[in-house]
C-alpha cells in the first residue's frame, strides 16, 4: 500500500511514522508513507497557501491552487482509490471504514489547517471524508496519523500474529473481552479458571459473553448500529 499524506506540517509525522508498527510495515515493504509539504506548491514568492476567507469570518482558509498543484501531479502518477480529507463535519471513522481502507493500493489523505480549505477543493478532488471525532483539533495531522495507524495494522503481514486483529475491540461491532497474563493471583485476584482449562470452545465461549456484556454495559449504541443495519 502506498499513502500520500499531504500536510504544512511533514515533520509532525517523523516520529508516528517511524515508530512501532508503522515503522515494521515499512521496514517489510508492504507500507510506504510519502509526505508533502503543500508550501512546497505555493507560487508565491513567500509560499504562502492561505487567506482570509470571502464573507468576513475570522481564522484563514488554505488557498485551492498549491493544494490542487499537488493532488493533480500525484493524480497523474497513479490512480487512487481513495482522496480523504480529515474533517470534523466528516464522517467518524470506525472499524468498518478501516477494513475497507486496508483493501486499497493507493490512499491519499489531505491535512487541513486554520480554518479549513476552500470548499472547491472538496468538491473537485475529495472522495471521502473522515473526523475522528467531535471535536476540534489544530490541524489534520494527527487524524490522519490515527487513520494510517487504525488501517495499516490490518494488512496481512504486518502485524506479528495476524488474527490479533480480528479480535481488537469494534470488529464485530464488540467491545474486546477483558485480558490477563501472569501471575494468576494478584493479592488475591485471579484470572478466571476458564482461560486455564485449554478448552477452545469455552474459552471463545467466555469471551464472546464478557464482549457482549461490556459492550452492552459501555457502548449500547454499537448493539443498536447492528440490528439497525440487520433490519435495513
Amino acid at each position: 500500500m502506498r499513502i500520500d499524506i499531504l500536510t504544512l506540517f511533514p515533520e509532525m509525522f517523523e516520529g508516528i511514522l517511524n515508530t512501532s508498527i508503522l515503522k515494521r510495515a515499512q521496514d517489510k515493504g508492504i507500507v510506504h508513507f510519502f509526505l508533502h509539504n503543500i508550501r512546497d506548491y505555493s507560487t508565491d514568492k513567500h509560499r504562502h497557501v492561505d487567506d482570509y476567507p470571502f464573507g468576513g469570518e475570522s481564522g484563514m482558509v488554505l488557498k485551492i491552487e498549491p493544494i490542487a498543484a499537488c493532488i493533480e501531479k500525484l493524480k497523474a502518477e497513479r490512480t487512487y482509490q481513495e482522496i480523504i480529507f480529515l474533517t470534523p463535519d466528516g464522517q467518524q471513522l470506525n472499524q468498518s471504514i478501516a477494513n475497507r481502507l486496508s483493501m486499497h493500493e493507493n490512499i491519499m489523505l489531505l491535512c487541513g489547517h486554520y480554518k479549513g480549505i476552500d470548499e472547491r477543493i472538496r468538491e473537485l478532488f475529495i472522495t471521502k471524508e473522515i473526523s475522528i471525532g467531535d471535536y476540534v483539533v489544530s490541524g489534520g495531522e494527527l487524524p490522519a496519523a490515527i487513520v494510517c495507524d487504525a488501517v495499516v495494522r490490518l494488512i496481512p503481514g504486518v502485524l506479528n500474529d495476524e488474527t490479533s486483529a480480528l479480535s481488537d475491540s469494534f470488529q464485530y461491532e464488540l467491545l474486546s473481552s477483558p485480558v490477563y497474563t501472569r501471575p494468576y493471583d494478584y493479592k488475591g485476584h485471579c484470572v478466571p479458571d476458564v482461560l486455564l482449562s485449554g478448552n477452545e470452545k469455552l474459552i471463545n465461549e467466555w469471551k464472546f459473553q464478557k464482549a457482549l456484556e461490556r459492550t452492552k454495559e459501555r457502548r449500547p449504541d454499537l448493539l443498536a448500529n447492528e440490528i439497525k443495519e440487520e433490519n435495513e
